[in-house]
């Protein structure tokens, strides 16, 4: 059996049920160019779901602020093909964004439909909850809309609880409680 290399923190290879190996790894500036590229692959389904509304194209300027992170505030992960950051398709992005109070998080998953169904949602999403927790958010949060079953499905699967949002109709909250503040005694 060949031993593997040792990768770097948050770097995992994982091979997909339908036999492709993907790997999972931080977002790079690298990468850029391969989610512009990519973002035509996408149905417009997927785009509305992730965007909340309908995106024609992925700019330079967005591609450049989803792939350059702050890394004291935010998380992004994705699941790339096994090449170098610049070369690798990426196939799904999640990404977590520490709000102003410190105190909770707002999250996001994109899965292209080639690669959707085969447990990367839910997989990216306990990393992101994992990546959370070691940052002491209290809260993390996703807006999503009332007909994306699929992901309402996993983040009740994964402990989310809903909350509906009156001032945006078709959508709901799901709220994880991560690190809830100590009470006073």
């Amino acid at each position: 059996m060949a031993s593997r290399e040792r990768l770097p923190p948050w770097h995992e290879y994982q091979r997909l049920p339908n036999g492709r190996e993907v790997l999972i790894r931080p977002i790079r500036p690298d990468d850029a160019v391969p989610l512009r590229e990519g973002f035509g692959l996408l149905q417009p389904g997927e785009v509305r779901q992730r965007f909340l509304h309908s995106v024609k194209e992925l700019t330079p300027e967005a591609a450049e602020r989803f792939s350059r992170i702050n890394p004291k505030t935010e998380f992004a992960l994705v699941a790339a093909e096994p090449l170098p950051p610049g070369q690798a398709l990426v196939g799904a992005v999640a990404r977590i964004a520490i709000d102003p109070d410190g105190h909770d998080a707002e999250f996001a998953i994109l899965v292209s439909h080639y690669i959707a169904g085969m447990g990367l949602g839910r997989y990216l999403m306990t990393r992101l909850v994992k990546w959370a927790r070691g940052k002491k958010v209290q809260r993390l949060y996703g807006d999503v809309f009332e007909d994306n079953q699929p992901m309402l499905q996993l983040a009740k699967s994964l402990g989310f609880v809903r909350e509906h949002q009156h001032d945006s109709p078709g959508l709901v909250r799901v709220v994880l409680e991560l690190n809830p503040p100590l009470k006073a005694a």
